[in-house]
């Protein structure tokens, strides 16, 4: 008697759980359940464009969908067109996997004006995710602010200084592409709460802000320290001070040497947006730390700004049946209830990198096979297809999702990777074409 597994969310965090169960035992089989009808999750919408080498990793995925007992069905919602309960009555275990969904709030009066884009929507927009290719952030503005001091504040700062030229070779939305280089914005602020030791920053983002092509990055020369705490963490001491080295490299940079410039701004955090409806600037305050945590000082000014964009965190969306908390689904060791799992950013928030992914689906894969050995003899895919077959709501495969992939690829402008398709029915309509 097989296993009949569901994993809702088709991104690295499922297929990594889907590649660990259908490899475990050829009797177990699994539908990867994902609303969209293109699979890959954030590395899709979440990777910037002009990071190829970073979406590689769907090959590998590839080979999962390939197996006989993996089964993709797309453009599925969990909580729209199937709910948990029923899933767990069409399936022996369920694994949620569909990571982040939403921005965390800054939390600061104002932060609802227009202007303001939490960088799930932002990133989602410069990336053509269904979602939010009507986003259309007004860039009309000769200053910008990014909150934040991770990989994904450094994507959107890096993609609004961008050139045409150092995109040519990215898939990003031509429609964001065209709005990000056309726009007037000059000067573009990176603010973090803490200093520069603490930043997350990934050494090979850092690299890129000191080779943009009408870029330049300035920093403040008193905020830089010449070395790493001496009581760091070895491990993490390595990785910091590559980052901090590109950041002592910046204290020979000026302002307005190039045509645009991004200020890395250490030891402010907002407490304001400014404007009435429409932002048009954010208050700071300047800050210290005391024992690892930012602590305000009292002083306060203000920067000119016609968009902020915050990268300080996701959280998952809720769904009814699923016990939520802090944004993350609540669980133990990846265990939420019966027959019920998570995996990724669902269980333990958003943090890691893709490959973080791997072992924690892993993990959470076994736990399953322990827990429930060869099954409880549950339908599973072909109940769902009647499921779905009643309620006239359509799936696609894996093979529409390689139509899609086919189409992307033959519309490509030169040197370009793929043009998107950013509508569902855009993409329904080449699955009916081929």
């Amino acid at each position: 008697m097989s296993l009949k597994v569901a994993i809702v969310g088709a991104g690295p965090a499922g297929f990594y759980a889907a590649e660990a169960l259908a490899s475990a035992d050829e009797t177990v089989h699994v539908d990867l359940i994902d609303r969209l009808p293109t699979p890959h999750g954030l590395i899709r919408s979440g990777v910037a464009p002009d990071h190829q080498k970073t979406k590689n990793v769907t090959r590998k995925y590839d080979q999962t969908a390939s197996r006989d007992n993996v089964r993709y069905v797309g453009n599925v919602m969990l909580g729209r067109d199937v709910s948990v309960a029923e899933l767990k009555e069409i399936y022996d275990a369920v694994i949620i996997a569909f990571g982040a969904e939403g921005d965390r709030p800054l939390g600061v009066p104002g932060e609802d004006k227009e202007g303001v884009y939490g960088s799930f929507a932002f990133v989602g927009w410069y990336n053509g995710h269904p979602d939010f290719v009507d986003l259309d952030p007004d860039l009309n503005t000769e200053s910008a602010v990014v909150v934040g001091n991770g990989n994904v504040a450094l994507d959107c700062a890096r993609l609004l200084a961008r050139t045409a030229n150092e995109m040519k070779a990215s898939d990003v939305f031509e429609d964001a592409g065209e709005a990000m280089y056309n726009s007037p914005i000059r000067d573009i602020y990176i603010l973090g709460r803490r200093g520069p030791v603490e930043a997350s920053f990934s050494i090979a983002e850092m690299r890129e802000m000191g080779e943009l092509e009408q870029g330049v990055s300035v920093v403040h020369d008193d905020q830089i320290p010449e070395e790493l705490p001496e009581d760091m963490d070895a491990r993490e001491a390595r990785s910091r001070k590559p980052v901090l080295e590109v950041l002592k490299s910046f204290r020979q940079n000026r302002s307005g040497t190039k045509p645009k410039t991004v200020h890395f701004e250490f030891f402010l955090r907002p407490v304001e947006v400014l404007g009435d409806d429409r932002v048009t600037g954010i208050r700071v305050e300047r800050t210290r730390l005391e024992n690892g945590r930012a602590i305000g000082t009292g002083e306060i000014f203000d920067i000119p700004c016609g968009i902020v964009i915050t990268c300080i965190g996701y959280v998952s969306r809720e769904v009814e049946g699923l016990p939520m908390e802090w944004g993350k689904i609540v669980n133990e060791d990846g265990r939420v209830g019966p027959g019920v799992y998570c995996v990724g950013w669902a269980k333990r928030g958003p943090t890691g990198t893709i490959g973080t992914n791997r072992p924690d689906a892993q993990d959470v894969a076994r736990l399953v096979i322990e827990d429930l050995g060869q099954g409880a003899g549950k339908p599973g895919g072909a109940a769902l297809d009647t499921l779905l077959q009643d309620r006239g709501l359509r799936h696609t495969d894996y093979e529409d999702w390689m139509k899609i992939d086919e189409a992307e690829q033959a519309n490509a402008p030169e040197a370009a990777p793929r043009r998107k398709f950013v509508t569902i029915p855009d993409m329904l309509a080449i699955v009916d074409e081929a």
